[in-house]
């Protein structure tokens, strides 16, 4: 069969999708620029890789390793992937499924598909305002966005432009005051959901980033300078538009100049001491839903539902901070039992395909949360290239619900897991 028979041709229901990507909610113009060619171009991408491949071929080295790399010998960035592949199924046949269902309730409430956009920082260098359109195609979509702290565009952009369903992420600063601002100021605008990373204690060793030059704080050398030169049309969006700035907290470091400098004055500042009193203090001075954001233990698990946390994200920041750490796949199930229902359950880390979702929700998670996939789409083609993923991970999730038998997402369930020895076993 053709790509137009398969539902992913170029006037299928992704051309529908870009064409509405820029209705949203706010109904407000973006401050993320289109290009019509990039756009035309993402619409021969097929899978997540095709649009990882545009977006290498279009930055500079130091920029695309920034966001597909990972910490140290990049053991557990592999990991996360492989983990997904590991994981075999057993389809139901004969099962109905010419109409299929991929509404799911996603942190108690509705969202088209299984699928929260998790927070990404610094995204801003891959295309201008790319924070911007990954939002809008998420509201488009109708699934959940994550504003990253260190994003390049505000809280207040955000809520203003994109609209739909938002969370912020919040790192937490040895002034718990910046922490607060940014809490406060996210809560004001209505967004829904609070998200604590905790696994960045401190930075991860990204090996790639110093060979690259692409260190913090910014320095230009000779070499990070001929690898921008060798991508002139990402160079030329950079001089028309200038450097990004990380929007929500350049006032926390005025006298930085551009996000380089920010990141580093901001990132001396954040907490390498906060423990379980400073998480039930957070707890408790947020109204709204929270999640924890990082988490690969039962027992770590277990004790914030006791705090009243409403949801974990499995995570081990996509590979970038501990070398070595369990997949985040292979740590799902332990957590699932531990929690037994009383929280909602994410996980990230490695998901690429839309069978990926179907084998996540099978071992336990209420949905997934993808952070590259869409990062890709965005560096490629801005919002349209973000809305081109998420067009292909749904596609590829009704029609692997499809082959596996399945018509809606309550549906998916162990019982499709086959085989011993995966992820599917438990262990880690």
């Amino acid at each position: 069969m053709g790509a137009r028979d398969q539902g992913l041709g170029s006037e299928s229901r992704v051309t529908a999708a870009l064409r509405s990507a820029a209705v949203v909610p706010s109904g407000a113009a973006s401050s993320c620029p289109m290009s019509r060619r990039a756009a035309a171009t993402v619409l021969r991408a097929w899978c997540i890789e095709d649009l990882r491949l545009l977006a290498k071929k279009r930055l500079p080295r130091a920029v695309f390793e920034f966001f597909d790399g990972g910490a140290e010998d990049e053991t557990t960035l592999r990991d996360n992937r492989a983990a997904f592949e590991r994981v075999r199924l057993a389809p139901k046949m004969l099962a109905g499924v010419s109409q299929i269902d991929t509404v799911a309730s996603v942190l108690g409430a509705s969202s088209k598909l299984p699928i929260a956009v998790g927070p990404t920082g610094g995204v801003g260098f891959g295309w201008p305002f790319a924070d911007v359109g990954i939002a809008r195609a998420a509201a488009a979509a109708g699934i959940p966005y994550t504003l990253s702290t260190m994003a390049t565009a505000s809280i207040e952009r955000i809520a203003r432009e994109a609209g739909g369903r938002l969370w912020f992420q919040a790192y937490i600063f040895k002034k718990r005051d910046i922490t607060m601002q940014l809490i406060e100021r996210a809560r004001q605008l209505g967004y829904d959901a609070l998200m604590v990373t905790v696994d960045v204690p401190v930075g991860g060793k990204r090996e790639r980033d110093f060979r690259n030059h692409y260190t913090i704080p910014f320095r230009f050398t000779r070499r990070n300078l001929l690898d921008f030169a060798s991508r002139p049309g990402w160079a030329l969006s950079i001089l028309r538009r200038g450097m990004p700035v990380l929007e929500n907290v350049a006032s926390f470091a005025p006298e930085a100049t551009n996000a380089a400098e920010i990141a580093s004055s901001v990132g001396r500042f954040w907490d390498p001491g906060f423990d379980w009193d400073g998480m039930k203090e957070m707890r408790e001075r947020w109204p709204g839903k929270m999640l924890v954001k990082g988490i690969l233990r039962a027992d770590d698990a277990e004790r914030l539902a006791g705090l009243g946390v409403d949801a974990v994200v499995v995570s081990n920041h996509g590979g970038r901070q501990l070398d070595g750490a369990v997949a985040a796949l292979d740590a799902l199930p332990p957590i699932v039992r531990a929690v037994k229902g009383r929280m909602s359950v994410l996980v990230d880390g490695g998901v690429r395909r839309g069978v990926d979702v179907v084998k996540a929700i099978a071992l336990g998670a209420e949905g997934v949360m993808i952070g590259r996939a869409t990062l890709y789409g965005a560096c490629a083609a801005g919002e349209a290239g973000a809305a081109r993923a998420l067009e292909i991970l749904r596609d590829e999730f009704v029609r692997s619900m499809q082959l596996s038998g399945v018509r809606t997402v309550r549906e998916i369930g162990a019982d499709l897991l086959a085989g011993a020895g995966s992820a599917a076993s438990g262990g880690a």
